[in-house]
């Protein structure tokens, strides 16, 4: 694929992780691009990764499988991320990564980015931002799945990811394209499904939000950021 006819839409094309690197011809070179159905498998817990990751289009999850199949998602995944930052410094990726729906994803040869980070401020600028991102991902979903109820739990994500949602696209009305069903959100708060029903039917006779047809519709936002909000 040219990746010049894939990149030059695309509005992270001159900002944030892939922005930095495209700076280089070297890397545009070095560029990878690949397709993938929702609920195709990425990356499998230590296994090797000859490549750095972007999300260009579509949504994935990063998580942890325990050996009885229970299952810790670990993040959500927009367009823009780096699926494994981790992957940057080492060659094994330390959790597994899916799609959620159907994806492109932009690979970078761990060694070209490197290079990159050796010759000018930009691409180092990259890697800690997003480094210092997931460390700040890790330690508040650390403090969500300890000290908070599971309405905090639920509403915490819930924001989390409408303010991804929003910064990538037009938002109206407080309506945000949702593909996560139950079973993702129980395992990214640490809840049963069951649970998780109970608690958006309980939002939704509050008049807080409903979710339907792969759409989030807020109607509550002050109430929703009472429960979720971290100080």
């Amino acid at each position: 694929m040219n990746s010049t006819s894939l990149c030059v839409s695309c509005p992270h094309h001159d900002s944030g992780f892939c922005g930095t690197l495209l700076g280089s011809e070297d890397a545009r070179r070095n560029q990878r691009f690949q397709t993938l159905r929702a609920g195709a498998q990425i990356a499998v817990r230590n296994q090797a990764a000859a490549d750095v990751l972007v999300l260009c289009t579509g949504w994935a999850f990063r998580y942890l499988q325990l050996a009885d199949g229970r299952r810790q998602i670990l993040k959500f995944m927009l367009p823009g991320d780096v699926l494994s930052p981790a992957t940057i410094f080492q060659k094994n990726y330390p959790s597994s990564v899916k799609a959620l729906t159907d994806v492109m994803l932009s690979g970078f040869p761990r060694t070209a980015i490197r290079e990159r980070c050796a010759i000018g401020p930009g691409a180092p600028s990259a890697v800690a931002s997003t480094s210092i991102a997931e460390m700040r991902d890790v330690t508040e979903l650390a403090t969500i799945l300890g000290q908070c109820s599971a309405e905090e739990r639920i509403a915490y994500l819930l924001l989390r990811l409408m303010s991804g949602i929003a910064a990538r696209n037009v938002i109206r009305d407080n309506r945000y394209p949702f593909p996560l069903r139950q079973q993702h959100i129980a395992d990214a708060v640490g809840l049963t499904p069951v649970h998780v029903s109970r608690v958006f039917g309980l939002l939704r006779e509050r008049g807080v939000l409903t979710m339907s047809e792969g759409v989030l519709t807020v109607f509550d936002v002050p109430q929703l950021e009472r429960l979720g909000s971290l100080k």
